[in-house]
């Protein structure tokens, strides 16, 4: 009995003692444990914010943010922190933090969440709401409109077979231009370029074609100008141009996207320099070319071979442009004095706007504007076609009737008529008919009128004291009435003769 007592005693102090080894071991591993797990920030930080203790919580949730590895993770915490400073009503850091989430996965749709509702009518929160939610008005639809108007009136031109090939490449890749121009526009004023993030800088590579583009036109249709291999150089700054955002434009969606937020947060000074740049850049090119595109227009102007509907085309073509140049270069110096400049834009845009809708009313009303002097050589009139009047003749008895135009001055005769000028020519009726139709686009009666009405105008112009009676300006360019003489100077000048020598 002894010694079994002895052997329990002896396995009941081998069991103590193991069992106390066990449970110093345990101990060591929930301490070693304790040591190697970081702390759970994030649950502690949702039960604060469950109790509203919202700095404890933010506290606690930046932790997080430090020692958290994924992604997907980091942005629900950073949308936490901007809830919690929402609910302490501190709009700015709340708002800072809603960023960070857009930089990680651009979802707007959170600014609707109820949690912003204690900052919801704040300055700070309306104007970060308006940077990146997608909002639709009139103005924005009307840019949309325009642009596929644009783009259609662009097609059209350039698949006119009656337009003179390089005048419709140009004039067509100007409107292109234009239009590609408030499509981005309506990106970007509808912030819809934020589901689209390609369309980042989509423009600025075309910024220097604007005036080279209407420039070479306006050469084309009023000289007859064919292209040399010199005039490449023209493209040289839009070269560069693209040279310099082809790394950007090479950029992943994801990337584009962190640029356009960083831009509409204010964080991207960088590109804010290069922008204005860009700006200044543009505002010497649009000036240098508005000097030669001027200079082309003058000279056009006095050109007799152009009938009216060809001058009134190139005058109101010139204008638009002209008061294009004078608002985006008003609209570039409010930018680079940090300006104000949302008044000037709006007026830039509708300029490019009447540019598209009235290029295209005359791509429909009269396509051969677009030609000009090159319509007279190119455009045959159906009646003509099985004419005998070869290439060689048309253009002998067109130098001869400009002679008898422009040193005869057989306009001034006032019974003049057609079988006069075909004698005069020594020629048929119907052969004066045709060169004139080829050769000027008018009509008899239109040409006579054209002559006529310059000749009365250059008399006007001369008369500085003002003292001549119209009716005599009237019989002297060959009208036997001044009802007719006013109504034809009122549909070439849209002025009356009296009108015209009151301002001239």
């Amino acid at each position: 009995m002894r010694n079994i007592g002895i052997l329990i005693t002896f396995l009941l102090l081998t069991t103590g003692v193991y069992s106390s080894v066990i449970s110093i071991d345990i101990g060591r591993e929930e301490e070693a444990k304790k040591k190697i797990s970081p702390p759970n920030f994030s649950e502690k930080a949702d039960q604060e914010f469950l109790n509203r203790n919202y700095t404890e919580a933010i506290k606690n949730y930046e932790s997080a943010i430090e020692i958290e590895t994924k992604v997907s993770e980091k942005r629900q915490l950073f949308k936490k922190v901007a809830l919690s400073y929402s609910a302490l009503k501190k709009p700015e850091e709340s708002l800072l933090y809603v960023e960070q989430y857009f930089h990680s996965k651009f979802q707007p749709e959170i600014l609707l969440d109820s949690g912003f509702d204690p900052i919801r009518e704040t300055e700070k929160f309306n104007a970060t709401s308006e940077k990146y939610t997608s909002t639709f008005d009139f103005w924005s639809l009307i840019y949309l409109y325009v642009s596929f108007i644009g783009f259609y009136i662009a097609a059209i031109i350039h698949f006119n077979k009656n337009i003179d090939k390089v005048a419709k490449i140009i004039i067509s890749a100007f409107i292109f231009i234009h239009s590609f121009f408030i499509l981005h526009i309506f990106l970007y004023s509808t912030n819809t370029q934020f589901k689209f993030p390609h369309s980042y800088l989509m423009t600025s590579g075309f910024s220097f074609l604007y005036g080279p583009l209407l420039y070479f036109y306006f050469k084309r249709i009023t000289q007859q100008y064919s292209f040399q291999v010199k005039d490449i150089l023209h493209l040289i700054p839009t070269v560069l141009m693209f040279g310099y955002l082809l790394p950007i434009y090479m950029l992943s969606a994801e990337e584009k996207l962190k640029r356009l937020i960083s831009e509409a947060a204010g964080y991207n000074s960088e590109n804010s320099t290069v922008f204005a740049t860009v700006v200044a850049l543009k505002i010497i090119s649009l000036v240098i070319y508005g000097i030669f595109i001027r200079i082309l227009y003058q000279k056009s102007q006095q050109n007799k071979l152009l009938n009216t509907e060809n001058k009134i085309w190139q005058k109101n073509i010139y204008r638009i442009h002209f008061l294009y140049i004078i608002s985006y270069s008003i609209y570039g110096l409010l930018i680079l004095n940090n300006q104000m400049v949302s008044p000037i834009f709006k007026i830039q845009i509708f300029l490019m706007a009447s540019m598209i809708l009235y290029i295209g009313y005359s791509a429909n009303a009269q396509p051969m504007v677009f030609s000009g002097l090159l319509s007279y050589h190119k455009n045959i009139p159906f009646k003509y076609e099985k004419s005998g009047l070869t290439e060689s003749l048309s253009n002998e008895l067109k130098e001869n009737l400009i002679r008898l135009f422009t040193v005869d001055k057989i306009y001034k005769e006032s019974d003049i008529n057609l079988e006069m000028i075909s004698k005069r020519l020594h020629t048929t009726r119907h052969n004066a008919s045709q060169v004139i139709n080829e050769h000027f686009n008018m009509s008899f009666h239109e040409l006579i009128n054209s002559y006529r009405i310059q000749e009365a105008k250059e008399i006007l112009n001369d008369d500085k004291q003002k003292n001549l009676n119209i009716i005599d300006i009237a019989y002297e360019v060959g009208y036997n009435n001044k009802v007719t003489f006013n109504k034809a100077f009122k549909k070439d000048t849209s002025l009356t003769p009296s009108q015209y020598q009151k301002i001239y």
